[in-house]
């Protein structure tokens, strides 16, 4: 007898990756200028002397490596950077480079300091990887020509570039890979009022009226995340105009927000079924990744990628080298009694 086929589940209003209609509206919302990026402060002050001194000397940038969860804008400062340098970008990924054949057609097409960017570059295939390392070392490439006694490398000059890396894995990406990058960036979760400024000026360039209750009730939901932010600006936005006058007050995106099932700090039931599984099946922990995938039917990546490191944001998870810890802020968030000896959250994300 043959079992039905699961289901594909529905994909995550909240989720940080891209789904279908962020690429469209992810374009056509993102800053131009160093300027115009919202938060990660540190990050924008190193980048701007950088391009500043790499200007004045007439050479490419460093090779950048920006890392960190998905959606905080590790595609739109890649943008970023060849703008403010005023060169050209061509951007791929690491799951699409196949063959090296693939990488050298890219790698040939550069023209004098463009922006190479490779989303999820911790992706790379090994034979694709140890290609790349002399391209970024000597500017050149070795080719291969022949097979057997026969077989002879060439080396092609290729013209001087900047590699631009983006990984929400850092630890997956092999040391010698890393230690080829000028310049590593991590980019980190935004806060309210950083979200609120991007709601904003996303707002006016869609052309919808919000209030500030509007805007803060869409950032406290959108998980630290400016992808997640503006996707669900869109979602409170069609609310407003079908159930509404057009205009987003706090009581419509509320409306709006709790159709999506979205409380109050962001979380849905998925977050809900993590933290439940943790505390109701294995007493709070400490327990296991691959025992949460296995009792939640998600896999374990997923969970490490995706859910974790909000809830470890907000204090209501601790990882362990036993396992993950329920914090006692997760079971008053769901309404519970902590058990006794359930750790204290560790500084959360809305402190």
């Amino acid at each position: 007898m043959m079992l039905p086929m699961p289901k594909e589940a529905p994909e995550r209003v909240i989720t940080g990756d891209p789904q279908d209609g962020d690429i469209q509206a992810d374009t056509s919302l993102r800053p131009r200028r160093l300027g115009e990026y919202v938060n990660q402060d540190k990050v924008k002050s190193n980048l701007s002397i950088s391009i500043e001194a790499a200007r004045g000397r007439g050479e490419p940038l460093d090779h950048v490596l920006l890392y960190g969860p998905p959606g905080l804008g590790k595609t739109t400062l890649a943008y970023i950077i060849a703008a403010e340098m005023g060169v050209s970008i061509r951007v791929t990924s690491g799951p699409a480079i196949e063959r090296i054949g693939d990488l050298a057609a890219i790698l040939t097409s550069l023209q004098d300091g463009d922006v190479l960017f490779i989303d999820e570059i911790h992706r790379l295939s090994r034979v694709v990887e140890e290609f790349l390392y002399p391209a970024l070392e000597d500017g050149a490439i070795d080719w291969v020509t022949g097979k057997g006694p026969g077989a002879r490398s060439i080396r092609l000059a290729i013209k001087p570039f900047t590699l631009v890396g983006a990984t929400t894995r850092y630890a997956m990406m092999s040391p010698p890979l890393r230690d080829r990058f000028g310049a590593v960036y991590r980019l980190d979760f935004h806060d309210v009022e950083a979200l609120s400024q991007i709601i904003r000026r996303s707002a006016s360039i869609i052309g919808i009226a919000i209030d500030e209750g509007g805007t803060e009730a869409i950032a406290r939901r959108a998980r630290g995340t400016p992808r997640v932010a503006n996707r669900l600006l869109r979602r409170v936005r069609d609310f407003a105009q079908v159930r509404a006058d057009g205009h987003i007050t706090e009581a419509v995106a509320l409306e709006a927000l709790g159709a999506l099932e979205i409380d109050h700090l962001g979380l849905d039931n998925v977050d809900e079924r993590v933290l439940r599984t943790i505390i109701e099946k294995f007493d709070g922990g400490p327990v296991g990744l691959e025992t949460i995938a296995a009792s939640i039917s998600e896999e374990a990546d997923t969970i490490m990628d995706v859910y974790e490191p909000y809830l470890m944001q907000l204090g209501f998870l601790q990882r362990t080298p036993r396992g993950r810890l329920a914090t006692r802020l997760a079971y008053e968030h769901l309404g519970l009694q902590p058990r006794a000896g359930a750790p204290s959250p560790q500084k959360a994300l809305f402190d």
